[in-house]
């Protein structure tokens, strides 16, 4: 049976915008509210975690969620299979590195979950632009709209040139 309408709650306006914003504009806010749900209050020990444990460490094992209790707090960490043994021998390095970088004794318990880590994102700036085409390039023979002229020349620059491959 469908619920009747409480006449004592007024209903909400929906606020329409007619146009569309920019993903970055709600990203922080829904990262930030992500982190939070797995106990990260501060983004920067998942950000930095690399800079926090050393490339050797940050390979291996990745922060998954962060529990604050009374006597300190408890870092789960995603580790490769196997990886867990050697990370245990490693633990109070791990937290005294974890809490120097955060200021205070926020972190006195390790936990370790053995699953694959997923690969890590590699942030490639694009590639620069060559300052001139080569006057021999077809993009600059062509005959047609200038808008898709400006496009091929902007493709040609772009474009490394091919060298003939070499085999030894």
């Amino acid at each position: 049976m469908p619920q009747r309408r409480d006449e004592t709650q007024p209903e909400l306006p929906f606020v329409r915008r007619n146009r569309s914003e920019p993903v970055a504009r709600g990203a922080g806010d829904l990262g930030a509210a992500a982190l939070a749900r797995k106990g990260f209050r501060d983004p920067t020990l998942v950000l930095r975690w690399e800079e926090i444990v050393g490339p050797a460490v940050a390979r291996i094992a990745r922060p998954l969620k962060f529990s604050e209790g009374q006597p300190g707090g408890t870092l789960t960490l995603r580790a490769e299979p196997g990886a867990s043994v050697f990370l245990q021998h490693e633990t109070r390095q791990i937290c005294e590195r974890i809490n120097a970088w955060l200021g205070r004794p926020a972190v006195t318990k390790l936990r370790f979950v053995q699953a694959p880590l997923p690969p890590k994102l590699i942030h490639r700036p694009p590639p620069k632009r060559a300052a001139h085409v080569p006057p021999n390039d077809p993009a600059l023979s062509y005959k047609g709209p200038e808008s898709l002229r400006e496009a091929l020349v902007n493709l040609a620059r772009t474009r490394t040139p091919r060298t003939p491959s070499r085999h030894n």
